[in-house]
């Protein structure tokens, strides 16, 4: 049912129904619900409770975080990008980044593979006990 020619969602009702779901209630900080998945496409509709993150990671995919509600901040490797309700980010492969809510939040992830033969390798950015990355 998520690859179907024709979706459509009601994204405060499946928002409520995140905000039921365990991982929401037991404070694990965040939950979150595929809507469509293509074997080129994902879209990921995700709650976030205030002050939890979803720690560094790279995609070979490229990506957009839409934030709906709340408040969250994108960290990357130069700077930090705040997103409050309303606004879009757009990520290119392979960019490290991390997930922080400011607030409780609400956030669509659009994940798009490119052709194959465009993959690229990412490779981990991770935080020195410095604050510096290192490869």
């Amino acid at each position: 049912t998520l690859s179907k020619p024709l979706l459509q969602f009601d994204l405060t009702r499946e928002l409520d129904q995140l905000h039921q779901d365990e991982s929401w209630l037991k404070a694990t900080g965040r939950s979150s619900k595929t809507l469509v998945k293509h074997p080129d496409l994902r879209i990921l509709l995700i709650a976030m409770k205030a002050n939890s993150r979803m720690h560094e990671h790279t995609a070979t995919a490229r990506i957009s975080v839409q934030s709906l509600s709340g408040h969250i901040r994108i960290h990357l490797p130069e700077q930090v990008v705040d997103l409050p309700a309303g606004h879009l980010l757009a990520l290119d492969q392979c960019v490290p980044h991390d997930v922080e809510a400011t607030e409780d939040s609400a956030l669509l992830l659009t994940v798009s593979w490119p052709p194959a033969a465009e993959i690229k390798e990412c490779k981990t950015h991770r935080k020195s006990r410095t604050g510096r990355n290192r490869k």
